[in-house]
């Protein structure tokens, strides 16, 4: 597949002002740190392994973490990890000794075993490119991988060794905040992005904006800011799709070529995270300001479910891959928690400020 054409970029000087505005918008978009005692306290990103339920790695303001005893003792990633702030994590689904993360300014690091040493794997992604806010692997073959980044979607088919711009169809550069791959049709795509949402039906190489009824067009001209933050597929009728925003919940039946909004009873309506029940669909949560909702009737009516949350900023979600009644919660401002009841009740789980290098392996 060719390398497709970058759009021409400004100077240098302007370039690093984009950056800096590109990463006040992510902080905007994803949830500014509330009131936090100390900067572990903001979870930004939770990596959960896909078979071992005792293994997991988060990422904080400070530094990645990883835990090998399901949170019972913590050891902090090595020091050649980039001095950046970490946005995401992601585990390759076959080899998850193979941990990829996204940062804030200094874009893509690999670790090949569990975190003990990382590298930078940056080829082709172009100069502009510094900030990575989600990992998506091809579920055919996981050396395909996908970034989600400041500039657009690049696309990686050697476990992020050389990366290929993904943007045609994308008329203007938007911060892609959230990426998502069709369970059971790979080749369909669906980005979140500072301009709405995009759809690809080819695996990226062409992208078309799908915002019919999702964000009103002069909600776009007023800020950047605004955008959809997160979009969850429904794996048993994966024409169903979720769109969490700035302003609200969306759901499309149709593959995103229009959209209705739902979950009106949502106490606030800023959507930072959301997660499906993959084992039954009309389960859902939702991550915001307010804490985290759980529906029962696929996103129609919302119950709060924030029994032991000590602030109610909450950033991230993720779903055990062993067991969906255990999820973990991400917060600005309290740290980390854990639910094993399908979110009726939360404990933190304390992360230890660990220096000592993690063994080998995952």
């Amino acid at each position: 597949m060719p390398i497709l054409s970058a759009p021409a970029w400004p100077p240098p000087t302007t370039r690093a002002k984009f950056r800096l505005i590109a990463g006040l918008l992510i902080l905007l978009a994803t949830g500014w740190p509330a009131a936090c005692s100390k900067q572990s306290d903001a979870i930004v990103s939770i990596a959960l392994h896909p078979t071992n339920a005792d293994i997991l790695y988060v990422a904080t303001n400070e530094s990645v973490y990883k835990t090998r005893d399901g949170g019972a003792s913590w050891d902090r990633m090595a020091t050649d990890l980039s001095s950046y702030r970490v946005l995401s994590l992601a585990l390759d689904p076959a080899h998850p000794a193979s941990v990829y993360a996204g940062t804030m300014g200094d874009a893509v690091y690999k670790s090949p075993d569990g975190g003990q040493r990382w590298i930078a794997h940056n080829a082709g992604l172009k100069e502009h490119v510094s900030v990575v806010n989600r990992f998506v692997f091809d579920t055919r073959d996981t050396e395909t991988v996908y970034a989600a980044t400041t500039v657009g979607v690049f696309r990686s088919t050697d476990g992020g060794r050389l990366w290929d711009e993904r943007m045609a169809g994308m008329k203007e550069v938007h911060i892609v905040f959230t990426l998502t791959m069709d369970p059971t049709r790979p080749n369909i795509f669906y980005a979140g992005t500072s301009g709405g949402a995009y759809r690809s039906l080819d695996g990226t190489s062409s992208w078309q904006k799908v915002n019919n009824g999702l964000i009103p067009p002069e909600i776009l001209d007023a800020s950047l800011s605004l955008g959809v933050s997160t979009i969850a597929i429904d794996p048993k009728t994966p024409d169903t799709v979720y769109a969490g925003t700035n302003n609200g919940l969306f759901m499309s039946t149709d593959r995103a070529d229009a959209w209705t909004r739902i979950g009106q009873s949502l106490t606030d309506q800023y959507i930072s995270s959301l997660v499906i029940d993959p084992g039954n669909p009309s389960v859902l949560y939702a991550g915001g300001r307010s804490g985290i909702h759980k529906s029962l009737d696929r996103g129609r009516t919302w119950q709060a479910m924030n029994e032991g949350l000590e602030t109610l900023n909450v950033r991230t979600i993720v779903m055990s891959p062993q067991d969906s009644q255990t999820l973990y919660l991400g917060t600005n401002g309290s740290g980390l928690y854990r639910s094993r009841d399908g979110a009726r009740s939360w404990t933190r789980v304390h992360i230890a400020d660990k220096t000592a290098s993690p063994p080998a392996g995952a």
